[in-house]
């Protein structure tokens, strides 16, 4: 008992980190801070008064060789340059949700969105003055600190999206794995993150949402379809394959020639549910663990080979 409760909790803090790493990647935080770094910020007109920056910070920036357009928001930069809100909002270590309260949302321009003059302007002056308050607080300016100021904002924001995940989390972390191969593939000609349909550069179509939580069609007929079922209650597992074997037979009558995969936390693999999924297995042509595709590079080539990725 004590070694499948450590299995439980090891796999829980896998997907949780692969969630994380997924984050990083789907908002981009790496190429907005390139972006922001070869930004030529001499040519910006710094008016440290009405941008709400204090000299006291703006002395300490200057003094250590770092670039204030590294630490202050310019309006200029917020309207040239895609989700570099969230950049600066997260330098700022302020959420979201707070920049929400008072009426500065930036959810549409960290989306992509780019702010009007006097939007990018307001949400500048009001991050300034915090990032100004967070400088002068420090008795030494390191550059390096900068980063992690950002990477403590975008965990809690990260942190706050897992817990909204509630039941599906090992289903959203598979599909985000999913979503990251399909790119690094070159398959994608149209995605959204936020959107369930992704268009491949080989004609077919990716769409992560329900039954199946993962299905590939082309010329609008299911080719390959996966579903995915989290938990770790051993009472519950004849009921998740046998709603795993209902949604793929779905794929099958649409497509008898579609290919089918089941992925389950090693929990459900008892005996009789195994027993189930070879008696069935003209429905769920394949199955694996959940600890096999994020643990085992061999086992995630497989499922990959499967879906043509």
């Amino acid at each position: 008992m004590a070694t499948s409760k450590r299995g439980s909790w090891s796999i829980d803090q896998l997907a949780k980190s692969e969630f994380f790493h997924q984050k990083l990647h789907e908002w981009e935080l790496m190429e907005v801070a390139r972006q922001i770094d070869q930004v030529k910020g001499e040519t910006l007109n710094w008016q440290k008064a009405s941008l709400d920056i204090s000299d006291k910070a703006w002395d300490k920036v200057i003094h250590r060789g770092i670039k204030p357009v590294i630490v202050f928001a310019h309006p200029d930069v917020l309207m040239n340059i895609s989700r570099s809100t969230s950049y600066y909002r997260m330098l700022a270590m302020v959420s979201q949700k707070s920049m929400n309260q008072v009426s500065l949302s930036t959810v549409r321009y960290e989306k992509g969105y780019f702010p009007k003059f006097e939007i990018a302007e307001a949400i500048a002056k009001h991050l300034n003055k915090i990032t100004s308050k967070l400088v002068e607080a420090d008795e030494a300016i390191d550059a390096r600190e900068f980063d992690l100021w950002r990477g403590m904002a975008a965990g809690s924001q990260a942190q706050g999206s897992w817990q909204n995940t509630k039941g599906r989390k090992v289903e959203i972390v598979l599909q985000g794995i999913i979503r990251r191969r399909l790119r690094e593939s070159g398959l994608v000609s149209e995605d959204t993150d936020d959107k369930p349909r992704v268009t491949l550069a080989d004609n077919r179509t990716a769409i992560f949402a329900d039954e199946p939580d993962i299905g590939f069609y082309e010329d609008e007929k299911i080719v390959a379809a996966a579903e995915v079922k989290g938990g770790i209650d051993t009472a519950g597992v004849l009921e998740r394959v046998g709603a795993a074997i209902k949604s793929l037979s779905r794929a099958k009558e649409e497509n008898p020639n579609s290919v089918t995969i089941l992925v389950l936390q090693e929990v459900s693999m008892t005996p009789q549910s195994i027993i189930d999924l070879q008696t069935n297995q003209n429905t769920v042509n394949y199955w694996f663990t959940v600890e096999e595709v994020l643990e085992n590079d061999d086992k995630r080539a497989e499922v990959f080979s499967l879906l043509r990725i």
